[in-house]
């Protein structure tokens, strides 16, 4: 999913307490491939993340990046940059210009923290649900049911979110309102010869196809969506940077 990266205008580089506690967590927390951090070890992320700013990653309202102008009639693109990566979790931030999207795409076998540093943002974020019949009749077989489990605006500063392999809203997209960074903890990170490719897919209203499952009516049926797996999207290519910011100390593992 992350682009390669080239040269952007520098932070201010120094050592970061809140970022160099982070990555040391991570190396505690995610134990690999087929893991998932406990709920102790969710809150111990959960509680570092809470507390950072911006200011931990050297970002500032100020970043020749949130005065990008757009060209007029184009959906502006979003720009990462990877503070960190091993096989086992990655950090990364994404800079999204105002009215740009990072399109409805999964997180196959990864737990995934997001933390909003700045802006206000939309986010949309579903969890398929998981069929007991092997033939799955109650679905066309292109499409996959899926539950709407966040729709709404987010502003920093606010918590961070969690999404997890197969809950939490693990398929999720984002749009800005105003300028945003968002720093993202994934273990394991996207590693396509390993299977975990990132997949987009778009929505579709639950009546717009037949279904033979529980009839549903009125807010109930609202939370409920087909998924059509699509193409990689326009929208979803990206600007890599070199992260210059405050730098994490590596240590080794014990």
């Amino acid at each position: 999913m992350l682009p390669e990266t080239k040269r952007f205008p520098p932070y201010a580089a120094a050592i970061s307490f809140p970022l160099q506690r982070l990555y040391m967590s991570c190396k505690d927390v995610f134990k690999g491939v087929g893991t998932v951090p406990s709920p102790t070890d969710v809150q111990k992320l959960c509680s570092i993340l809470d507390g950072m700013m911006a200011e931990d990653v050297g970002l500032s309202r100020n970043l020749q990046f949130f005065k990008t102008r757009g060209v007029v009639g184009e959906t502006p693109k979003v720009a990462c940059t990877t503070i960190y990566q091993s096989e086992k979790f990655s950090l990364c931030i994404f800079f999204l210009p105002a009215n740009a999207v990072i399109p409805l795409h999964n997180h196959p076998g990864m737990t995934v923290f997001s933390k909003l540093l700045l802006g206000k943002v939309h986010i949309k974020a579903y969890d398929l649900i998981a069929s007991n019949n092997s033939d799955d009749s109650t679905s066309p077989s292109q499409f996959k049911l899926a539950s709407l489990k966040a729709d709404g605006v987010f502003t920093a500063p606010c918590d961070t979110s969690v999404l997890y392999p197969t809950s939490g809203g693990n398929i999720h997209a984002f749009t800005a309102i105003t300028p945003c960074a968002i720093l993202d903890v994934m273990g394991p990170p996207y590693s396509k010869k390993d299977g975990r490719d990132c997949s987009y897919y778009r929505d579709i209203p639950l009546d717009a196809l037949p279904y033979k499952g529980p009839v549903m009516r009125g807010e109930e049926s609202e939370r409920y969506r087909w998924l059509e797996e699509i193409e990689v999207p326009k929208e979803s290519e990206m600007e890599g940077i070199v992260y210059m910011g405050p730098q994490i100390i590596e240590t080794s593992s014990s």
